[in-house]
């Protein structure tokens, strides 16, 4: 460490001969190292954390009150099928390349309707409400499922009444 250059107003006459900090200096390195720790600190400490689960688990329909109502539509429609339903994009797509995957990765399609042999024979949508605004993500949806040859067929606004039998 070099020996204080001097300051203005300060008499260094009786500084010692060595390398060591003049009294006006010490204590401003040391508020520098201080402020340089705490900088330290908070940085670290403002790191993001795991988060951790705080809240009340609640149980809930696994369907809303339409895709309930379209299931039970399809299932008496097509009795010699399979309807499946809230399945997952990547219980119906595959790739060994991670970008491709991040496309449809955590994408749900309302039903899938299956052989008895479980062969796809179509992907069901219903366009609800929830879809307003979204025609650009939904053909994007609908492209991912078409690319991997499967048939996908939207219902828009399917009302519950005529879906329930009721007149």
């Amino acid at each position: 460490m070099r020996a204080c250059q001097g300051h203005p107003g300060f008499d260094h006459r009786h500084k010692p001969a060595t390398d060591a900090l003049c009294p006006l200096c010490e204590p401003i390195l040391i508020v520098i190292v201080v402020a340089a720790i705490a900088l330290l600190v908070l940085v670290v400490s403002a790191k993001p954390r795991s988060r951790k689960a705080s809240g009340e688990l609640s149980a809930r329909k696994p369907l809303t009150p339409r895709e309930q109502a379209m299931f039970f539509r399809l299932q008496s429609a097509l009795p010699e099928h399979v309807i499946l339903a809230q399945v997952a994009f990547s219980s119906l797509l595959t790739t060994r390349d991670r970008p491709t995957r991040s496309t449809f990765y955590r994408k749900v399609c309302d039903f899938v309707v299956c052989s008895k042999a479980f062969q796809v024979i179509a992907i069901v949508e219903i366009d609800d409400a929830s879809h307003r605004g979204r025609a650009g993500q939904d053909a994007r949806r609908d492209a991912l499922l078409e690319s991997a040859g499967y048939r996908v067929v939207r219902f828009p606004q399917v009302r519950i009444s005529l879906m329930c039998g009721r007149r």
